[in-house]
């Protein structure tokens, strides 16, 4: 056991003393408060924003259309006909035009002509278009808030209510799926810098050969849970930076910001089960990325082995659309069981749905049962392959070497 402490002690210490990682650790907050004040500052500096008035020609073929001519920040100016708007758009009076066809009325259809090439029409655009056709249809004698009303006739607002009937102190929306999502990217990033450190001291270790003088004096099992530890402690030191910072930035960006932001909120549970997924994480990749550092005969040959293991946890970025959609569907449950890629799955379900009690449960034990038995895994590993150099052996090579071991 001391020697273990004396092992974590050296790799904490070494670690804290890596620019990388005090890097790593400035970088979210230093850079969300440089963002959040480079807003401000050019919000003063900027004065009241300039709204550009874009002027969009018009043909009328059917007739009627000639009221309601100001929509949005947008001015509608009648043509002659399409070739004297043509003219006018080459020659830079309009900037786009439109054609209301004879049959308008029972085709629906509206040509439009621009000079730029574009996925679809600027929503501002086609707002200001479908405004103009609804209150010229409706006509002068309809009253204005009908006419209102059908140009807008939805503005939902949902809220959420607890089991008792009260109004729910987490309402979700934008904003509360935002700080999930960027914390899950974190957990990723904080996750891999610190088990990707052991991968990479182990491989630099082997190739120098300072292993053979460790393990003289030190057990393989020993000698990876100090390591583990001790990058562990230094990856929670990360990530509880990261964790009280983000409360501190996130109230700033509400009340400088506004807007969406307004309601940002990060609840204390969510900040707990952040830190109980990292570690657990944290653990299992260290473990991973340590039996990868041992069997590849180079740092560089143990990092592309260990991309095979770095896929699987980025997988559910790749749902990301899925789970948005249905965060309670059979994907992005069997994705919280799954150990490799429950702590992503886990952040992003929990802004947008409360996640049932026994899959957190279930996840956090076989994740745990991954670990202990990866730890076993990895001794052998570390017995079998720590002392080997030339070249990385094959999958029939590990497994019977394994077996020996």
């Amino acid at each position: 056991m001391n020697k273990t402490l004396i092992i974590l002690k050296h790799e904490l210490r070494q670690t804290l003393k890596r620019k990388s990682f005090i890097i790593m650790i400035l970088a979210f907050p230093l850079l969300t408060l440089l963002a959040i004040v480079g807003f401000q500052v050019i919000q003063d500096m900027g004065g009241p924003p300039v709204v550009e008035v874009i002027e969009i020609g018009y043909v009328d073929q059917v007739g009627g259309f000639d009221d309601y001519t100001s929509q949005l920040d947008v001015t509608l100016v009648p043509q002659v006909n399409e070739d004297k708007a043509t003219e006018a758009l080459l020659a830079g009076d309009i900037d786009q035009y439109f054609i209301i066809p004879q049959d308008y009325l029972t085709s629906g259809v509206v040509t439009r002509y621009t000079l730029d090439r574009e996925l679809e029409p600027p929503g501002t655009v086609w707002q200001a278009i479908k405004n103009f056709l609804v209150s010229n249809l409706l006509g002068e004698e309809t009253d204005s808030r009908v006419i209102e009303r059908v140009q807008y006739p939805l503005a939902l607002n949902s809220i959420t209510l607890d089991e008792s009937g009260g109004i729910a102190e987490e309402q979700g929306g934008f904003s509360a799926f935002i700080v999930p999502y960027i914390f899950s990217i974190l957990l990723l990033m904080a996750i891999f810098t610190s088990s990707g450190f052991i991968m990479q001291g182990l491989g630099e270790e082997k190739e120098n050969r300072v292993m053979e003088i460790l393990l003289s004096s030190v057990s393989p099992r020993q000698l990876i849970t100090g390591k583990v530890l001790g990058l562990g402690i230094a990856g929670l030191l990360q990530i509880a930076v990261w964790l009280l910072s983000a409360r501190f930035l996130a109230g700033m960006a509400s009340s400088t910001i506004g807007g969406m932001l307004s309601t940002l909120q990060i609840p204390t549970d969510f900040l707990l089960i952040s830190l109980v997924y990292f570690i657990l994480g944290y653990f299992l990749f260290a473990i991973i990325m340590a039996g990868a550092g041992s069997i590849g005969a180079t740092a560089r040959e143990s990092q592309q082995l260990s991309m095979v293991f770095i896929l699987p946890a980025v997988a559910p970025l790749w749902f990301t659309a899925l789970i948005m959609n249905n965060p309670n569907n059979v994907v992005a449950q069997l994705l919280t069981l799954f150990p490799l890629t429950a702590p992503i799955t886990v952040m992003l379900r929990m802004g947008l749905s409360d996640i049932p009690v026994w899959q957190l449960a279930v996840s956090i034990i076989l994740m745990i049962a991954t670990i202990l038995g990866l730890l076993v895994l990895a001794a052998k590993i570390f017995r079998a392959f720590l002392l080997m150099h030339g070249k990385t052996p094959k999958l029939g090579e590990i497994v019977r070497y394994l077996r020996q071991a």
